[in-house]
């Protein structure tokens, strides 16, 4: 499997980043304002056809006070997707993946801070409405085993609006 880590992720504001600089940026931002609660949620999308892009959406939520995102584009280049199940389940398994890693490696860097978030959310494009409620089952499992908790659609904002935005 290609390394998920090449690369670099997009924010608007500070540009590409380091998977080192995206978690001291997420960090800073939440030591601006220490007295606010923050969720760190994880998303992913996908375009359609054989080969395509997989742009992976980390979103820090300052409670009611906005938020910002790093995008993480993923396309695999030696690997073919043949059917929509395949991409869906790729990118359930990309947003456990990273966010497994980032999970650990903010915690580790915040470990001394009086910072006040959480980060149990992952955010997939699935829903009850459309081809995809045959999946939910599958999806929510995955995302279950892996440690965090599944949002879906239409509260699957991360997956379904932020990364959807730049497949």
């Amino acid at each position: 499997m290609e390394d998920i880590f090449n690369g670099n992720f997009y924010n608007p504001t500070c540009g590409n980043l380091s998977l080192k600089e995206v978690v001291r940026e997420t960090i800073g931002y939440m030591s601006l304002n220490p007295e606010f609660f923050y969720s760190i949620v994880i998303g992913c999308d996908s375009s359609s056809g054989e080969n395509p892009n997989f742009p992976i959406a980390l979103v820090i939520l300052k409670k009611k006070q906005g938020g910002r995102f790093f995008l993480k584009k993923i396309n695999y280049s030696k690997r073919k997707f043949y059917g929509w199940k395949e991409r869906i389940l790729q990118e359930v398994l990309l947003s456990c993946q990273i966010a497994l890693i980032l999970k650990e490696k903010i915690a580790k860097e915040a470990e001394n801070l009086p910072l006040n978030y959480e980060f149990k959310y992952i955010h997939a494009d699935v829903g009850e409405n459309g081809i995809t409620k045959d999946m939910i089952k599958e999806v929510v499992g995955l995302i279950k085993g892996n440690g965090f908790e599944p949002k879906l659609k239409p509260e699957s904002f991360a997956a379904s609006n932020v990364a959807d935005r730049y497949s």
